[in-house]
C-alpha cells in the first residue's frame, strides 16, 4: 500500500543532496543546457527536412549559432550522454551497454567537475540519463530525481532499491502493476488499486494526448509542459551562476504528440527516399511501419518544437537569457529507413547519428551557420573556453568554432557502437564511423550478420550524397584506403591499455 504514494514526494528531501560547491564566481554568465532525446537533424526543417516540423527552431535560431554537421559519440542513450557529460568518446569512457556505468578512471573528469565554482543542476526523464549521474553524483549540487516531473513513477522502487532495480523493478511489475498486461500477479488486489489511482492522476490530460500520454518504463507518464515549466521556476530560484543540464525524453518513442499536431502530416506529400533494407534490419520494419512511425515521429517534433519555444519565452521575458549560454542539443538521433527503426542498431548512418546543435550566446541578436563537422565532446572544451574556465586536459574534443581557432574541414570526428563488446576489453565487435571533409566512412567488424570476415567497409560522400545511397568504398579505393587507415590506428591506440589489463587477467 505504502508503494501507492508518490516515492518524488516522500523521499525528495533525502535525495536532493547537495555538497558545498566552491565559492561562486561573480559576474559569470549561467549555462543552461538543454538535451531532446533521440532528436534527429535529419527530420528537423531547421536542416532542411521536408516536413515543416521546428517552425519555432528555425524562427529562433536567427539568434543563433547553428551547427549543421554535429555529430552524437554514440547511437544511443548511454555512450552518447557519457560523451556529452565526459567530454569524451564511448571507447575512454566504455560506458557502451544499456545502464552501463562510466568507467571509473574517467567518473573524477566531467562537465560538472570542470565548473566546480558554479551551482551544478541536473535533470533527466530518461533513467538511463538519470544513472550516469549518480556516476558524477559528487560534483552536482543538485540531482533532481527521475521522479520529479512524472505523474505518476514507480518511485521508491528505483530509489530505495537502485543497487537491485532489475529485481525490484520486475517484483513492482508483477505484484502492482500485473505486467505484462493481463498477466499473472504475485497479489489479487493491488494491481486493481494501482490501476485506480492511476487513472485519477492522468484521467483529464489525457484528453489532450489523442495517443495517450507520453510515457517511460510502461506506465511513468510525463508531460512537456511541466518540464517546461519546473525549468523556468527551478533556475529562478538557484544561485548563480549555474550550470543546469536538462535531459528531456521526447522525441524519443513512443511518439505521442498533443492534439492540436496529431494528423498533421496525415496525406501529405512527403516522400522520404526508399533505401535498401539493410542487413541489420528487422524483418518486421515493414515499409509501411516505418511511413507510419516516422509520420508519428515528426509530428511529435512538433510538440518539441513548441514547448521550446514557449520555455525560451519564459526565460527571456524572466530576463534570465540575458546572463545565460543556452544550449540545445540531442544524445543520438532515429531512423526510420533500411528497415530500422529508432537507435539501437549497429548502424551508424546520418539519421542516428546527426543531431542537432544550437548555441544561443547571450546579447546575440544574428545567426551564425557552422557547416564544418563537428561532435558532441566539443561541448565540454567550448563551455569551459567561453566561461574563461580553466581547460579540462583530458577532454577528446575541440573548442568550437567561432569560440576557438577557425573551423577546420579536414578535422577528424568520430563515433563508436559497441553494444556486442565486453565493457573493458578491446574493440572487437563495434561500429566505428569517420567523418573528415565532405566524406564519412563506416567500418563494421566481429559482426557475424556480415558473413565470413565479419566485416564491411562503406564510404560516402555527404556534400554529394547526404541520403548516403551510393556506397563508394570500391570506387574511391584511395580516399577509402586513407580513412580506414586512420580509422584502424586510432582502434589501435584506444585498444591498448584494455588489451594490456585483458592480459594481466589472463583473458
Amino acid at each position: 500500500m505504502a508503494g501507492l504514494l508518490s516515492g518524488g514526494a516522500a523521499l525528495s528531501p533525502f535525495l536532493r543532496i547537495m555538497p558545498p560547491s566552491e565559492p561562486a564566481q561573480t559576474g559569470k554568465k549561467n549555462i543552461l543546457i538543454i538535451v531532446f532525446d533521440a532528436l534527429t537533424a535529419q527530420n528537423m526543417s531547421l536542416y532542411g527536412y521536408g516536413r515543416e516540423t521546428t517552425p519555432n527552431l528555425q524562427r529562433l535560431s536567427e539568434r543563433a549559432i547553428v551547427y549543421h554537421n554535429h555529430f552524437a559519440a554514440g547511437n544511443f542513450t548511454t555512450p552518447g550522454t557519457a560523451s556529452l557529460l565526459t567530454g569524451v568518446y564511448p571507447w575512454t569512457h566504455r560506458a557502451l551497454q544499456v545502464a552501463a556505468r562510466i568507467y571509473t578512471p574517467v567518473r573524477s573528469h566531467s562537465l560538472f567537475h570542470a565548473f566546480a565554482r558554479y551551482h551544478r543542476i541536473a535533470y533527466s526523464h530518461n533513467p538511463l540519463a538519470d544513472r550516469l549521474f549518480y556516476d558524477l553524483h559528487g560534483a552536482l549540487d543538485n540531482h533532481l530525481d527521475v521522479e520529479r516531473l512524472l505523474l505518476n513513477s514507480d518511485g521508491m522502487i528505483q530509489t530505495l532499491f537502485r543497487n537491485d532495480e532489475d529485481a525490484a523493478s520486475l517484483s513492482w511489475a508483477r505484484a502492482v502493476k500485473q505486467e505484462p498486461i493481463g498477466g499473472s500477479s504475485y497479489s489479487l488486489f493491488l494491481p486493481s488499486l494501482y490501476r485506480g489511482w492511476r487513472a485519477g492522476q492522468v484521467e483529464d490530460l489525457e484528453k489532450s494526448f489523442p495517443l495517450g500520454l507520453p510515457f517511460i518504463r510502461v506506465d511513468n507518464y510525463f508531460i512537456l509542459e511541466d518540464a517546461v515549466d519546473f525549468v523556468s521556476s527551478e533556475l529562478g530560484l538557484s544561485p548563480t551562476p549555474f550550470l543546469a543540464y536538462f535531459h528531456f525524453i521526447p522525441p524519443h518513442e513512443p511518439y505521442r504528440t498533443r492534439a492540436e499536431f496529431y494528423g498533421r502530416f496525415r496525406g501529405d506529400s512527403f516522400r522520404p527516399p526508399e533505401k535498401p533494407t539493410d542487413v541489420f534490419g528487422g524483418r518486421t520494419r515493414t515499409r509501411p511501419f516505418l511511413r507510419a512511425a516516422r509520420r508519428e515521429y515528426d509530428e511529435y517534433l512538433l510538440y518539441v518544437d513548441a514547448e521550446f519555444a514557449r520555455l525560451y519565452q519564459q526565460l527571456e521575458d524572466s530576463g534570465l537569457l540575458e546572463d545565460t549560454w543556452l544550449i540545445v542539443t540531442s544524445d543520438h538521433g532515429e531512423m526510420f529507413e533500411r528497415g530500422i527503426w529508432a537507435h539501437t542498431t549497429p548502424v551508424l548512418y546520418q539519421p542516428v547519428i546527426r543531431v542537432p546543435l544550437l548555441i544561443f550566446e547571450p546579447g546575440r541578436t544574428s545567426r551564425l551557420d557552422i557547416h564544418t563537422a563537428t561532435s558532441a565532446v566539443d561541448l565540454v572544451p567550448t563551455l569551459l573556453s567561453v566561461a574563461g574556465e580553466a581547460p579540462a586536459p583530458w577532454a577528446e574534443g575541440t573548442v568550437l568554432p567561432p569560440f576557438g581557432q577557425a573551423a577546420d574541414a579536414k578535422r577528424s570526428v568520430f563515433a563508436l557502437e559497441a553494444t556486442a563488446n565486453r565493457r573493458l576489453a578491446p574493440l572487437t565487435i563495434a561500429t566505428l564511423m569517420l567523418i573528415r571533409g565532405r566524406h564519412k566512412l563506416m567500418y563494421f567488424t566481429g559482426y557475424p550478420e556480415l558473413g565470413a570476415d565479419n566485416q564491411r567497409v562503406e564510404l560516402y560522400d555527404l556534400q554529394a550524397d547526404p541520403e548516403e545511397l551510393e556506397n563508394l568504398a570500391s570506387s574511391q579505393a584511395q580516399v577509402t584506403r586513407t580513412m580506414l587507415d586512420e580509422l584502424k590506428a586510432k582502434l589501435a591506440e584506444v585498444n591498448a591499455p584494455f588489451e594490456k589489463a585483458s592480459r594481466s587477467r589472463g583473458i
